[in-house]
């Protein structure tokens, strides 16, 4: 079983940037494929981006160019950069991890991020 906590969400003014971090507990990244998700008001939660332990990713369209997921097996740590940022982009970001083999989701607290001049 592995615990997930995200962390570097904040307020950003728009086409500004921010490092989401996602560290993992419990167990070691490899057996998982990482995602981030993102939940706004009155949305329903969607997916962001996903790395799998190979090291390929997959990205939503509307953050394709803008945002970069990359993992850190070493530190069981995942990263979400995300650049050009816009109002739209505002939600709880959520780190996601999916056992490759049960399919087991693992969910963390969420990150606030706030995109507004």
């Amino acid at each position: 079983q592995v615990q997930v906590v995200e962390s570097g969400g904040g307020l950003v003014q728009p086409g500004g940037s921010l490092r989401l971090s996602c560290a993992a507990s419990g167990s070691t990244l490899g057996a998982y494929t990482m995602g981030w998700y993102r939940q706004a008001p009155g949305k329903q939660r969607e997916l962001v981006a996903t790395i799998r332990s190979s090291g390929s990713t997959n990205y939503a369209d509307s953050v394709k160019g803008r945002f970069t997921i990359s993992r850190d097996n070493a530190k069981n740590t995942v990263y979400l950069q995300m650049n050009s940022l816009n109002p739209e982009d505002t939600a709880v970001y959520y780190c996601n991890a999916r056992h490759i083999v049960y399919g087991t989701n693992y969910w963390g607290q969420g990150t606030q991020v706030t995109v507004s001049s």
